[in-house]
């Protein structure tokens, strides 16, 4: 497996596993979270592909056997008083191929992304989970994520 930053050239399975990760979210709670549209695999990788020239973003892929298996997407977010936190970096994206989970590709992407933040030298990495994701939540668990802030919705 190789992790390389994504190229525009990866924008159709950038798009296909970014529409993956919102079908999820929105599976989990159809109010929360945008319904993905017919579309969204376009608009998902012409999103993710617009951050490529970005100085506070990266978008890496891992490839293995010639094919991305998955991708995160990673930012530094500036201070925030609305969110009582100074700058940090934040991880917005993991996305897995199904068929290419349990070997591994959802740590080495996070990983690069912990590299990327560090390298920058932030003292803190942020992501959000859905409560209903108890695999991804374990598996932030593992490098060390904790509980914060828990997010509140109520529909008006």
């Amino acid at each position: 497996m190789i992790i390389r930053r994504a190229l525009p050239a990866d924008r159709d399975t950038l798009g296909r596993l970014g529409a993956m990760l919102m079908r999820t979210h929105y599976d989990f709670d159809r109010l929360r979270f945008l319904r993905p549209g017919e579309d969204a695999d376009q608009h998902y990788g012409e999103f993710l592909v617009s951050l490529l020239e970005e100085d506070d973003a990266v978008v890496f892929v891992a490839e293995g056997d010639g094919r991305v298996d998955g991708y995160v997407y990673a930012a530094i977010e500036p201070l925030s008083w609305q969110a009582l936190r100074d700058r940090a970096g934040f991880i917005h994206d993991v996305a897995v191929d199904p068929a290419a989970r349990r070997h591994g590709v959802a740590s080495a992407l996070i990983t690069a992304a912990l590299d990327w933040v560090r390298e920058r030298g932030l003292p803190r990495v942020m992501l959000g989970a859905s409560p209903s994701n108890t695999a991804a939540r374990a598996a932030f668990a593992r490098f060390g994520f904790r509980d914060t802030m828990i997010e509140m919705t109520l529909e008006l």
